[in-house]
């Protein structure tokens, strides 16, 4: 799998790759948005930051009334706005939110995004989230689910961390802290180490 943070060269963006080389991560990937979507119904306005080819927003949309959705990489941008439908309108724009936030919004998330920022620059990440919205959903792949991904995966995956860990860092920018965790398509409450997702929920 490519990496999320790279220019997005695959026909038909980065889900028609994972579904040419991975359908069944189709599946995971719908269900980490529909658990957004669910989180964040009945709000008005919604901000995706790290969309790529906008895929799962249109899933997000469908229970908020509006959804802009941005990307630091153009041609993912160019796929997702090609890939629209006038019935779920989305606005897809190019954006690096390490260059600042985008205010405004009711809520705000991030999935497949966290993993990708060097550990240098995640307060920048976190904070300029935080400034975004007063509700904050970060999704990521957790430290232990490392030991099980590909070799390619694992090199995009720079800061990987356990649930103990991104509650810690979301802590220094949110007074309130929800954590969740995710293996597939299921929720996971279990143990903490067998958690292969992970949810963090910031309200300010």
């Amino acid at each position: 799998m490519p990496d999320i943070y790279a220019p997005c060269h695959i026909a038909g963006g980065m889900t028609a790759y994972g579904f040419e080389n991975d359908p069944k991560r189709i599946g995971f990937q719908c269900a980490r948005y529909k658990v957004v979507a669910k989180l964040l119904e009945g709000k008005r306005h919604v901000l995706e930051v790290g969309c790529a080819d906008g895929f799962g927003a249109r899933i997000v949309r469908q229970h908020v009334a509006l959804v802009d959705a941005v990307d630091r990489d153009p041609e993912a941008i160019w796929q997702a706005i090609l890939n629209g439908s006038p019935r779920w309108p989305i606005a897809f724009q190019t954006h690096n939110i390490l260059d600042g936030p985008r205010t405004g919004y009711d809520a705000a998330y991030c999935l497949d995004l966290f993993e990708h920022i060097p550990p240098i620059d995640e307060d920048k990440l976190l904070a300029n989230l935080c400034a975004c919205a007063p509700v904050c959903i970060i999704g990521t792949p957790s430290l232990e689910s490392q030991a099980y991904a590909s070799e390619i995966s694992r090199a995009g995956h720079v800061n990987c961390v356990t649930k103990g860990g991104l509650r810690e860092r979301m802590q220094r920018h949110w007074s309130q802290v929800f954590m969740l965790g995710m293996n597939d398509e299921t929720l996971h409450v279990g143990h903490d180490g067998m958690t292969h997702y992970l949810f963090g929920i910031g309200v300010a």
